[in-house]
């Protein structure tokens, strides 16, 4: 039996990974960790809630941490937790360096002090800054890092963060960075729900101006199976890209909502860019198929009308969520 504490245990990706691993892994011992901030849903567990340790805490409380450690005798950290929303990053940055930077480092010092046997990071692909529209590179694992926003920067200080605590100390670390995650329980703030959520009540989508900038996208459950692959075979100290391949622009993904849910093409209205809008990225996720084996399983338009649909299905999960959000797209007057 392996014990892990899931951090971000409440959010969209942290709560897939706990459902994910409760199923697939049911002798294991999950605690799920989380401070429950504007887009922590402590409903998204509630399916697993009889097969897991709840707590409601924050990563940087080193004692805190320290001591579900030891109590629960953790061998594997999963770090899921971060603000994550690049709007609310232009809008306020500090509470980004706080929570991805400095957050991740008091996580990491726990470890240290306790010792586990891996600590394994979620980064993202925006680390690396954008590429152009017609670019034929990817970014590799050996990429440097060129931060453009806030959130992208407290990522990249994130990993830092994290390669530092494995050279210097000697912490078993592991870090994948993944392209855009979607699927159900996401926030409603983010763009496929929130163009799902307002296409429901037939209101506007907010498309940007930049319309033809594109994602690379990788449904959440691909995600999980991917870190645990890491997991269970990748090499401590080491990077693996978690990317499919499949890229939409934010366009097209306003099209795929009103399609499947057969709305018009009037619903679209176009805004102005956030500023540091990035253009593009894409990632070589050579390393992960090769050496661990991992491969997608779930086609992009397939899952994401998959999703389209769960949303109309549960209205009742995301109706209370629309007004928690601190982020109004098109008003960048505070930053």
């Amino acid at each position: 039996m392996t014990s892990l504490l899931v951090t971000g245990a409440a959010g969209f990706i942290g709560s897939h990974f706990v459902r994910y691993w409760a199923d697939a892994h049911p002798d294991d011992n999950l605690v799920a960790l989380d401070a429950l901030t504007y887009a922590g849903v402590t409903a998204n567990l509630d399916a697993v809630r009889d097969r897991i340790t709840f707590v409601h805490g924050d990563i940087g409380d080193t004692p805190l941490v320290s001591g579900l450690l030891e109590q629960h005798h953790v061998d594997v950290v999963v770090n899921f937790a971060a603000e994550s929303h690049n709007s609310l990053a232009v809008l306020d940055p500090g509470r980004f360096f706080r929570t991805n930077v400095l957050g991740t480092q008091a996580l990491l010092e726990a470890a240290r002090q306790v010792g586990i046997g891996r600590f394994h990071h979620v980064s993202t692909c925006e680390v690396y800054g954008d590429l152009a529209l017609d670019a034929k590179e990817a970014f590799t694992e050996n990429s440097p890092y060129r931060p453009r926003t806030p959130y992208n920067a407290s990522k990249a200080g994130a990993d830092h963060a994290v390669r530092a605590y494995h050279e210097t100390f000697g912490v078993p670390i592991s870090i994948t960075n993944c392209a855009n995650n979607y699927g159900s329980h996401q926030f409603p703030e983010k763009v496929l729900p929130l163009f799902v959520t307002r296409a429901l009540d037939g209101a506007q989508l907010p498309v940007y101006q930049s319309k033809d900038n594109r994602r690379e996208w990788v449904h959440a459950v691909d995600h999980c199976r991917a870190i645990e692959a890491v997991l269970e075979r990748g090499r401590v100290g080491e990077t693996y890209h978690v990317g499919t391949g499949d890229e939409a622009s934010v366009e097209q993904l306003a099209d795929l909502v009103l399609d499947e849910l057969g709305r018009g093409q009037e619903l679209k209205t176009t805004v102005a860019d956030r500023p540091g809008h990035d253009r593009r990225y894409l990632l070589d996720s050579s390393r992960i198929r090769q050496e661990l084996g991992w491969e997608p399983t779930i086609p992009f338009e397939q899952g994401v009308r998959d999703t389209i649909r769960w949303y109309a299905d549960n209205r009742a999960w995301w109706e209370p969520l629309r007004d928690r959000s601190p982020v109004t797209e098109n008003d960048w007057s505070r930053s």
